[in-house]
């Protein structure tokens, strides 16, 4: 399968996904059957080795699924393993500053390149060779670059990340830009709310594309659709098995005639 994501956000088109950390190789026709565009494997919080990415990264890419794949920390040499493992998209953790950005281009846009060479290309504009870079366009073509934001001093310093030239797009971390604005998981909080619209807004403007990842409720995201989001996320295998396993066993339970005995915390990834 070739690489469509990038394709279809260039063109403003919505794309859909969801969070996969299951190896089980029969879960791929459970997650086709959804029609989704592609899947999110996260490295940062799963505990997912190089050697399981890149087998997920086969899986779904041979199914038309493209993987993006969460790097644990704005690591280029890290982003380019990805690449090399199937990855279409990579996203880097906690941006906060310019020079993450141009690092994490460097590796998504340039790869192989590396060194003082990259270094020159990227702080001074150094002229690639027509050679070099026709090279280069075809063996990145179609590669995604993703920032993460999900903290303040990135929401401070959003115009200056997204004119990065070589910016894809921009996940929105909820949980943790809630944290940094002091306002822990309060989703529906004014400031949080106003926080994320001016990130999409400016993302839009800008023609990034932005998406955001809940677990709790599909209506959060139906609601961020309709302020310009148009990468969905939502959920994650194991987040929605347990949900599911909940809801039914509690009305299996309440059906003949006993209290459910589940705590009240929620699985969540």
């Amino acid at each position: 399968m070739g690489k469509v994501l990038l394709d279809k956000i260039k063109q403003g088109k919505r794309i859909y996904g969801t969070c996969i950390t299951s190896m089980a190789p029969l879960w791929v026709k459970a997650v086709r059957s959804a029609s989704l565009d592609f899947v999110f494997l996260d490295t940062e919080h799963i505990p997912l080795e190089r050697a399981e990415v890149a087998a997920l990264c086969q899986l779904y890419g041979a199914a038309g699924l493209g993987p993006i794949v969460r790097i644990p920390s704005p690591d280029p040499i890290r982003a380019c393993q990805m690449l090399d493992a199937g990855a279409e998209g990579v996203l880097a953790p906690y941006i906060e500053n310019v020079e993450q950005v141009k690092e994490l281009v460097g590796a998504v846009k340039y790869r192989p390149l590396k060194g003082e060479r990259l270094k020159r290309v990227l702080n001074d504009n150094e002229i690639v060779e027509p050679e070099l870079k026709e090279y280069l366009d075809d063996y990145n073509r179609g590669n995604i670059c993703i920032l993460n934001i999900e903290s303040v001093p990135a929401f401070g310093k959003l115009d200056d990340l997204l004119d990065v030239e070589g910016v894809d797009a921009v996940f929105i971390g909820p949980h943790d830009l809630s944290l940094s604005l002091g306002i822990p998981e309060q989703y529906d909080h004014p400031r949080f709310e106003e926080t994320v619209k001016v990130i999409v807004q400016k993302c839009r403007a800008k023609n990034k594309a932005v998406g955001i990842h809940f677990s709790d409720d599909p209506g959060r995201e139906v609601k961020w659709i309709g302020e310009g989001v148009n990468i969905i996320i939502y959920s994650s295998d194991m987040t929605l098995f347990a949900q599911k396993l909940n809801t039914d066993f509690d009305f299996i339970r309440q059906s003949a005639g006993e209290k459910s005995d589940r705590g009240s915390d929620d699985f969540v990834v």
